[in-house]
């Protein structure tokens, strides 16, 4: 062990008396332990709820969404398919039309609800039904000369249907349509078939009906709204996409499940890291308690320091001691910080000892928490750097003394 070491553990952890500068250590280390577990937990909590929105969201999404960038209707062909077919990492092509429709009630009065008609065979395959559409069968086939209709729990209630009940829905196309022919505007009749639960940042849950008479809903005959494509792993979306821009061109708008909710997860993203930075607050604290405590030190190992380099340690050793000194604070703070944060996370996991208020109306009931080395990394190596700054203008007073200076007196 090198003498510098050697030294400042003993200047450390002097075990002749209780002192101001043993006092002022256990504070600084104290701080610095509760910082790092406070990070390592608060981090895993942002990260689990996280985790809980995207699965929610990628519940309802596609991983790769093909809209057109310049209109409502997207041209697409045989030889698209082909295209789509050549990437093997595509593996359900699913089709759609979307648009906004009247929903006509009891007593006159209309509701706007998104309309989605959507391919069922490979819609099937792309999500799983039976988790969401619970509420019954997913069956959108013409009944009674009525296809059928699925919408969410919320909706369902709030119109105040039942299952097998009779729906009515108007296009804005066939309003528009309806001005310029002097005529009332077409309607569809459709049967509701089932409901279904999703959970979302607002309530805008489309009603599902069959591709076919969502196109004569909203007069687009052959044509689509967009595609959606579910891959074999979802984390080679953005490579996907990049070869499918580059192969549709401009007049296509190629998104990934992350660009579907973007809003929402940047914003998850900046609180996650909006909160690192205040919590660092707390080990900036401890830190200004290091530089207290070692400059309380030098003060008292003046004279120990001038013999020091009397018998040959240089400025640069002297500095090296009390830097040594700061790591120490660090590497003893950060170590039992982050052990106690790793523990207290693996319990929060295992055992959901922390309930969330408000439980028995969200769908879990205690705090989600998801543990990630690359955040134990930034949070352990932050909380050092802090410790080592602090430590710089201690041991370069420290290394400023000279020996007439610390023997003057002797």
């Amino acid at each position: 062990m090198k003498a510098t070491t050697l030294i400042a553990r003993r200047y450390l952890f002097s075990k002749k008396k209780v002192s101001l500068v043993s006092v002022l250590t256990l504070i600084s280390i104290s701080g610095v332990t509760l910082g790092t577990a406070l990070l390592i937990i608060v981090l895993s909590v942002f990260n689990g709820f996280f985790d809980l929105v995207q699965g929610w969201m990628m519940a309802q999404d596609p991983d790769i969404r093909i809209e057109s960038a310049t209109g409502r209707s997207l041209s697409w062909e045989e030889h698209h398919n082909q295209l789509l077919s050549e990437i093997p990492e595509i593996q359900v092509v699913s089709p759609y039309v979307e648009g906004k429709a009247l929903v006509a009630l009891r007593g006159g009065d209309f509701m706007v609800a998104r309309v989605r008609g959507v391919d069922t065979e490979a819609f099937s395959r792309m999500f799983e039904l039976e988790t969401f559409f619970a509420g019954g069968d997913f069956d959108l086939s013409i009944r009674d000369r009525r296809p059928g209709v699925l919408m969410s729990r919320q909706k369902l209630s709030r119109l105040g249907l039942d299952m097998g009940a009779d729906l009515r829905l108007i296009s804005a196309e066939s309003i528009q349509r309806s001005l310029t022919q002097f005529s009332g505007p077409r309607n569809f009749a459709f049967e509701v078939r089932g409901s279904y639960r999703l959970i979302q940042p607002q309530d805008d849950a489309p009603m599902y009906i069959e591709k076919a008479a969502a196109q004569r809903l909203f007069n687009m005959r052959a044509a689509i709204s967009g595609v959606d494509l579910q891959l074999t792993d979802h984390r080679q979306a953005d490579a996907v996409k990049a070869r499918l821009q580059a192969a549709l061109g401009p007049e296509y708008s190629v998104r990934t499940w992350f660009d579907l909710q973007k809003a929402l997860y940047d914003v998850m993203n900046l609180e996650k890291w909006g909160a690192y930075i205040i919590l660092m607050i707390i080990v900036l604290v401890a830190v200004l308690n290091i530089v207290g405590s070692l400059t309380m030190i030098v003060i008292q190992k003046t004279k120990d320091i001038a013999m020091l380099r009397s018998i040959g340690f240089t400025p640069a050793d002297i500095r090296a001691i009390f830097l040594k000194q700061g790591l120490i604070i660090g590497l003893i703070g950060c170590g039992l910080g982050g052990s106690a944060g790793i523990l207290l996370t693996w319990l929060q996991d295992r055992y959901g000892m922390v309930k969330m208020f408000g439980a028995e109306s969200f769908i879990i009931d205690a705090y989600p928490v998801v543990f990630t080395y690359s955040d134990l990394a930034l949070i352990l190596s932050g909380s050092l750097i802090l410790c080592i700054i602090a430590s710089l203008y201690p041991a370069k007073r420290a290394s400023q003394i000279e020996i007439t200076d610390g023997l003057r007196y002797e």
